[in-house]
């Protein structure tokens, strides 16, 4: 379980990762308006990205402190 976390978690980050660069080439052609909401997309994802870590963090200790696991 702890692992399907962590893969939520790094899927998160990769839209933020994509969204902020859909905004740079936006931004890079003048094209602010596009930018900003790829740019607000991107706030958002990372705000997920950063949820999910800590869910996956707390689920991985909750089960490194289960016995027998």
């Amino acid at each position: 379980m702890p692992n399907d976390s962590h893969q939520r978690a790094a899927e998160f980050h990769e839209q933020a990762v994509h969204a902020h660069r859909a905004a740079a080439v936006h931004h890079g052609k003048e094209d602010h308006l596009t930018g900003h909401e790829h740019s607000k997309r991107a706030m958002e994802f990372s705000f997920k990205a950063h949820q999910a870590s800590q869910d996956a963090h707390q689920k991985s200790q909750a089960a490194a402190q289960t016995p027998g696991k």
